[in-house]
């Protein structure tokens, strides 16, 4: 029996994205008990999976980070754990996870640090779809390849000529100046458009998305969606949902990485960030993008932590999205 830990820092969409290093992990030594330590907002990960045994949580975007590191690290030492994967390549991490005490350490190499202080360091690079950069962490551990995110999740029955539509994005990100989508009334005229064409048009989203779905009520005729906004109670009932759709038509944001990991039909869209490395090069997901020629899209997050005033990258027409979305469809 072999205790391993996970650490991943980030939003529900990265963890997400982790899950098929700890599936690898997990298919190598299956005797083995899993621990991802992570942030309290990602709680939400454990009710898509179930191959995570146990978590730690750290609110390291609070004001007391050090301290909640602190309490992270006592937790470690009481565990004895075999090993310890982590992502992240701040300095700081390398540290962090020498302090552990945890025999085998991996993580990303940061430079001389790192070297020093981890007992394996994997080199970076950004410059491919998430997933796979957090899997090369597991390299060195296991031959096992998982390429996507699998959830574990009851399937409802498939709803066709259904098009679900999740158009928020979380509200941390707008509070950060990180703009990812089209503005509220696109959304509508999107829905509007498709419930034209004769397609069965779903609204779901969740508090963040209060906003956008409210104009879209207001604007659009009650008999052309079905609202499921609010009524999907947690992240599994949504995913649940979204495995009936035959279309998902989403923001950058949570639900999309879901939609990939059921394999559902989705079109994404990108604005600000890199659609090579959120996505699955694949005939199953098509990011839809605006033709506004910047020189700098896209720019979050290696150029810019916050968007534009212009959003030009994100004047995306509700023609042009209907059309994407509808093409040989018809």
């Amino acid at each position: 029996m072999k205790k391993i830990l996970f650490i991943n820092f980030g939003g529900l969409g990265d963890e997400i994205l982790f899950l098929p290093s700890i599936i690898s992990v997990k298919k190598e030594f299956p005797d083995s008990k899993i621990t991802l330590a992570l942030e309290p907002r990602s709680k939400g990960i454990t009710s898509l999976t179930n191959i995570i045994d146990e978590t730690l949580f750290a609110d390291i975007k609070g004001k007391n980070k050090y301290f909640e590191l602190a309490k992270l690290l006592i937790k470690i030492w009481r565990e004895k754990f075999d090993i310890v994967i982590s992502s992240g390549s701040n300095k700081f991490i390398s540290l962090f996870l020498f302090m552990t005490f945890i025999k085998k350490r991996i993580g990303y190499d940061s430079g001389k640090l790192s070297e020093i202080l981890l007992t394996d360091t994997v080199k970076l690079n950004k410059n491919q779809y998430a997933a796979k950069m957090y899997h090369d962490l597991v390299r060195g551990v296991t031959d096992i390849n998982t390429e996507l995110p699998e959830i574990d999740i009851e399937r409802k029955n498939l709803q066709p000529d259904t098009v679900l539509i999740h158009p928020g994005v979380s509200l941390l990100s707008v509070q950060k100046g990180m703009i990812k989508t089209v503005p509220a009334q696109t959304w509508a005229e999107v829905v509007e458009k498709l419930a034209d064409k004769g397609k069965k048009v779903i609204l779901a989203g969740g508090p963040d998305d209060k906003e956008t779905i409210e104009t879209i009520t207001k604007t659009v005729s009650a008999d052309k969606y079905i609202n499921y906004f609010g009524k999907t109670k947690n992240l599994r009932e949504l995913a649940e949902l979204i495995s009936s759709a035959e279309i998902f038509l989403c923001s950058d944001s949570a639900p999309l990485h879901i939609a990939v990991a059921l394999g559902v039909k989705t079109f994404v869209i990108f604005g600000s960030t890199d659609d090579k490395k959120l996505i699955p090069q694949n005939e199953k997901v098509t990011p839809i993008k605006a033709n506004c020629n910047c020189p700098l899209q896209p720019c979050l997050w290696e150029r810019r932590q916050t968007t534009c005033e212009s959003l030009a990258c994100l004047k995306i027409p509700a023609d042009d999205i209907v059309r994407k979305v509808t093409l040989n469809r018809e």
